[in-house]
């Protein structure tokens, strides 16, 4: 393909005018003059319009599964689109693509979980999963039952609904008002929160019990629900220990609340197993999913039902009065099957679990030695790096979170990989296709921009 020749110049000029970019501080978007435009992207690189190979750490934003390039999913949706490019699902209608598609999801769910209700974001997908959740209460004759308790710093979604749910205090503290009923409970964040002298196992119990905690604060007959993301991603790729899951999951079954797991981001393969509730062992009642449903490719999203509570919707008869215009969108579930085919096909989920997921773990210890670096962890192909000024402890530059994470992210950035900085920890998450040598650049990549920041960070803060 022959790159467009862009006027760069003239799009930044376009793109303070008139853009307003998502999650971005728009007085610094009009100082630098407008935004980095990404004009191309092939496999597991970026190409901005200054000429620059980026290798893309971030899969886009934790979605781009496949790479990019993939003209089979241009395929599949040029040849949806002229023979139906859009119909919705109301008024009894559906279409053969989304029908295809909840089967296939059904099919990697396994288990009970057999029912697909389907958005376009999954900020939908929570929004719908809030609705359901205390639509379920109320067809069950206990309508008290509206709390659903989540995690300080777990992230949901940027709707009125998934701010709610999430723990961004950040998010929070702009807008409002909430949704009520949320309660939000202590993170699995090993690193940040262990105490001294503590195992980790010790830690992960504490850390789960604080769930059966809060069950009894506030009666457990209010309980509708507990939602977390296998591994939190937006928060800093928080992975919990083993033993956390489970033992989650025995405190909502003998208080008889709904589990739900947020696979937004861990879905489709990113630690190893097509959901990160199949890594960790425990079987959720509803599963919110997105981004790597169709690798980024169209926006779609969708949640996953057990058959329990759809028998009680089904029992009790009635509309679920919810939904939304793309909600099956068949061109968007069309381009989802390609892509779920595509992994499969190239066996990159099995590839992840016992190839470049154990690759980029072991590549990730290298970084230990690092002076700036508290704690380098990976699951599958997503990973962390804690910056700390003071090797052995989590002290942290300036006194506080924030300094030091960004100072690395741009600097990963100018050396040619695509990172995010999350408070003070560098955060990865590449395609499934990235290969061992890719991997090599990437740490590489990082380590240098460590050793960069060291000469920036040591100066300012001491």
């Amino acid at each position: 393909m022959i790159p467009r020749n862009y006027d760069i110049a003239e799009l930044r000029r376009l793109d303070v005018a008139h853009h307003l970019p998502a999650q971005t501080d728009y007085r610094l978007q009009q100082e630098l003059g407008g935004s980095r435009i990404i004009t191309r992207a092939d496999g597991c690189y970026l190409f901005d319009g200054d000429g620059n190979r980026i290798l893309d750490g971030m899969a886009g934003l934790w979605c781009v599964n496949a790479g990019y390039g993939r003209t089979e999913l241009a395929d599949a949706a040029r040849e949806q689109m002229l023979e139906l490019p859009y119909y919705n699902t109301f008024f009894k209608t559906a279409t053969p693509p989304v029908i295809l598609l909840a089967t296939k999801i059904a099919e990697l769910l396994g288990g009970n979980l057999q029912h697909v209700f389907f958005n376009s974001s999954g900020s939908e997908a929570v929004d719908t999963i809030i609705r359901l959740t205390r639509r379920y209460w109320q067809v069950m004759d206990q309508p008290n039952r509206q709390i659903i308790i989540s995690r300080v710093n777990g992230y949901h979604g940027s709707t009125i609904g998934g701010v709610s749910m999430g723990g961004m205090k950040p998010m929070q503290a702009q807008g409002g008002p909430w949704v009520p009923g949320i309660e939000h409970v202590m993170q699995p964040y090993v690193f940040g929160d262990i105490m001294l002298g503590e195992s980790v196992d010790a830690f992960a119990a504490r850390a789960a019990d604080a769930v059966e905690q809060r069950i009894l604060e506030v009666g457990a007959e209010n309980v509708a629900a507990f939602i977390g993301e296998p591994v939190q991603g937006a928060g800093g790729v928080i992975i919990p220990p083993e033993s956390y899951w489970p033992r989650v999951e025995a405190i909502c079954r003998k208080y008889g609340i709904l589990l739900i797991c947020d696979e937004v981001i861990c879905g489709f393969g990113r630690l190893g197993s097509w959901f990160g509730f199949q890594h960790y062992g425990v079987e959720p009642d509803l599963v919110s999913m997105a981004k790597g449903l169709s690798s980024g490719y169209l926006p779609i999203s969708a949640v996953g039902v057990a058959d329990h509570i759809v028998d009680a919707l089904r029992e009790k008869g009635g509309d679920f009065i919810h939904g939304y215009t793309y909600s099956g969108h068949p061109t968007c579930a069309a381009v989802a099957l390609k892509n779920i085919e595509i992994i499969e096909r190239e066996g990159l989920i099995e590839r992840t679990r016992s190839d470049t997921g154990p690759y980029l773990a072991k590549a990730f210890t290298t970084l230990d030695d690092h002076p700036l670096v508290g704690e380098a962890r990976s699951l599958g192909l997503i990973g962390g790096v804690e910056i700390v000024s003071k090797k052995g402890t989590r002290e942290r530059f300036g006194g506080a979170e924030g300094k030091a994470g960004p100072v690395v992210r741009d600097l990963c950035i100018k050396n040619g990989l695509m990172a995010r900085a999350i408070r003070d920890t560098v955060v990865t998450c590449p395609p499934l296709i990235i290969s061992h040598e890719q991997i090599d650049d990437l740490v590489g990549i990082i380590r240098k921009s460590l050793d960069e920041a060291e000469g920036v960070l040591r100066p300012q803060f001491g």
